[in-house]
């Protein structure tokens, strides 16, 4: 860690003038961004990263990464960075941006990303801009190119990802490029915890120990802040701020059915580091061994009981 840097934390707010977002030339889209809320220089705070998030859209970081979020937020020597991979464009849009054209809708959605990363005290937000078509084609290598040299300069210990039960095809595709840019590491330099976190299907349906619950219940506040940035979302047609906030309520209800809540809050995640630790592992045999558990589990239960 750089310690003059870590101590320059916020309150942002007297400081929002010294907000800059940094052209970052070394990626392959015009739209590319580095913005670095702090305004310390990229490669510190990208260097000084210790939790990590790759994601395919702007608000997919705040909705299925709180745990990091909320693990760096404040810290002297954990900082979290959030690197969207593509540019936003084709989602629904009602009322206000109704109108908006797909430029218009692809800045909009950057500049709600950059404000979060405020929110949060993000080290970073990087923004790829990639063309959701491009990130789904698996013979373009661009994007595994770019989200590798990135991790060449963070080095984070904690990783949160798409998981590979997810049911958004631009998720599973994120997924596998950064899973292809982690095994592009040295084994001594990968990360020594990567989550695979739920967003378009849930992980409650994962068993026993393959479920791991995340705490996702403290500071409420920030979490509504976070969320509620991604107007163009919210007000586009979808409730996402209410029903991420729902979910992670419901999952620390139902997470035991013999115990009390430990939490008020909890997000799901498929534990995905022995994906990057052995590089012979196939990501969708590992994905439906966690499918034939569940088909176990329900087996079991009907012969105990039937």
């Amino acid at each position: 860690m750089i310690a003059s840097v870590a101590a320059w934390r916020f309150p942002f707010l007297p400081r929002c003038t010294r907000l800059r977002a940094v052209a970052a030339p070394v990626f392959s889209q015009p739209g590319a961004d580095v913005f670095v809320p702090d305004g310390s220089p990229i490669e510190q705070a990208l260097a000084r990263t210790t939790h990590l998030c790759i994601a395919a859209h702007a608000d997919d970081i705040e909705f299925f990464a709180w745990h990091g979020i909320s693990a760096c937020f404040g810290s002297e020597g954990k900082w979290f960075t959030g690197v969207v991979v593509t540019d936003g464009a084709g989602s629904p849009r009602t009322g206000r941006y109704a109108d908006y054209t797909e430029p218009q809708m692809i800045e909009a959605r950057r500049a709600e990303q950059r404000a979060a990363a405020v929110i949060g005290e993000y080290s970073a937000v990087v923004q790829l801009a990639h063309p959701s078509a491009a990130v789904k084609d698996a013979a373009n290598a661009t994007p595994v190119q770019e989200l590798a040299l990135l991790l060449e300069c963070m080095r984070p210990e904690v990783v949160y990802l798409h998981n590979p039960a997810d049911k958004h095809d631009t998720h599973i595709a994120c997924f596998l490029r950064a899973l292809a840019a982690l095994r592009a590491q040295p084994k001594e330099r990968r990360p020594a915890k990567v989550y695979g976190c739920e967003v378009w299907r849930d992980l409650d349906w994962l068993v026993g120990d393959s479920k791991v619950a995340l705490p996702a219940g403290d500071r409420p506040h920030l979490q509504a802040a976070l969320a509620g940035v991604f107007d163009t979302q919210i007000s586009g047609g979808k409730r996402y701020d209410l029903a991420v906030a729902g979910r992670r309520l419901a999952n620390a209800t139902f997470h035991d059915s013999h115990t009390v809540d430990g939490e008020s809050g909890l997000t799901f995640a498929m534990d995905l580091t022995p994906l990057v630790q052995d590089d012979a592992l196939d990501p969708v045999a590992f994905t439906i061994a966690h499918v034939k558990r569940l088909a176990d589990d329900i087996w079991s239960r009907f012969t105990r009981v039937g």
